[in-house]
C-alpha cells in the first residue's frame, strides 16, 4: 500500500501546535484549554502538554487568575525578522538567471516600496547587447508596467493608499480616474501586461504577476526586449510561456 508523504512525515505534536497558533491568532481574546480544544476540534487532554510546552517556550502566555491562554509577541517578533524582499530575492535569482539564459533576454523583478515600484532583482543575459536595469531603481506606479501590474493586483485598501500618494493621480479628471479603474480591472483579470516600456523608449516588456491577486506579498516579473516585439533567440509565444512558467515557479517556491 502506498503511503501518503503527508502521513509518512507527519508530526502530530507539531500539527497540534500549528492548529493552536492559527486558532488563537484568529480569536485574539484569551481562551481556556477547553475552548482551545473545541476550536481545534481536539480532546482537551490531547492538547494539554502542547499548551504547557508552548507556554514554557514563550509562545503562549497564561493568565494566572483565569488560566486562559493567548499568543505572546514571540511569533510576531520572529516574523518581523524575516524580510519578504530577501526571501523573494533568494528564491527568484536562480530561476530568473535560467529564464534569461533560455530566452536570451534580460529580466527583472519588482515590488512595491514607498508607493513606487522598486527593482529588487535583475538577471542579465550573456548576449552582446542587453538591457540592464539597476537593482534598487524606483519607478512611479503609474509610469511603469510593473507599477501598474502591482497596483492592479493590490487589495482595495492598499490601492487607494497608493493612489492617494501618487501626485500625478491627484491631478486626474474624473474621466481619467474612471479610465484608469477600468484598465486596472482588465490588467488584474488578464494577469499580465504586454506593451512598450513606459519608462524607456525602444523597449518592449512582458510583465506578469508573482503571487496571488490581492495577496499580502506580490511582485512583478518583467522580461525586456530591445526590439519593438518580444522576439529574441526563440519565438515570442515561447518567451511569454517561459516567463509565465518562471513566475509560477517562484510563486510556488515562496508558497504565496
Amino acid at each position: 500500500m502506498k503511503v501518503d508523504n503527508k502521513q509518512k512525515y507527519s508530526v502530530p505534536a507539531l500539527d497540534k501546535a500549528f492548529e493552536i497558533f492559527e486558532y488563537l491568532a484568529a480569536n485574539p481574546s484569551p481562551k481556556t484549554q477547553s475552548e482551545i480544544a473545541l476550536g481545534v476540534k481536539r480532546n482537551a487532554n490531547q492538547i494539554y502538554r502542547i499548551l504547557v510546552n508552548l507556554e514554557q517556550s514563550g509562545f503562549l502566555l497564561r493568565e494566572p487568575s483565569s488560566g486562559r491562554y493567548h499568543l505572546s509577541l514571540r511569533l510576531y517578533n520572529l516574523s518581523r525578522s524575516i524580510s519578504p524582499i530577501d526571501q523573494v530575492r533568494q528564491c527568484a535569482m536562480p530561476l530568473m538567471d535560467d529564464l534569461a539564459a533560455k530566452t536570451g533576454l534580460s529580466c527583472h523583478l519588482s515590488m512595491l516600496h514607498q508607493s513606487q515600484s522598486m527593482v529588487i532583482v535583475h538577471a542579465n543575459t550573456q548576449s552582446s547587447v542587453s538591457l540592464n536595469i539597476a537593482e534598487g531603481a524606483l519607478f512611479p506606479i503609474l509610469s511603469s508596467n510593473s507599477g501598474k501590474l502591482l497596483l492592479a493586483n493590490s487589495n482595495d485598501e492598499v490601492q487607494k493608499l497608493l493612489l492617494e500618494r501618487t501626485e500625478s493621480y491627484l491631478h486626474y479628471s474624473e474621466a481619467e480616474k474612471q479610465a484608469l479603474e477600468k484598465e486596472l480591472i482588465q490588467v488584474q483579470q488578464q494577469g499580465y501586461i504586454k506593451a512598450p516600456s513606459m519608462a524607456t523608449l525602444g523597449v518592449y516588456n512582458f510583465t506578469t504577476l508573482i503571487g496571488k491577486p490581492f495577496g499580502k506579498v506580490i511582485a512583478s516579473l518583467t522580461l525586456s526586449s530591445l526590439n519593438n516585439r518580444l522576439e529574441g533567440l526563440i519565438a515570442s509565444d515561447e518567451i511569454e510561456r517561459l516567463t509565465l512558467e518562471t513566475a509560477q515557479q517562484i510563486t510556488e517556491q515562496l508558497s504565496l
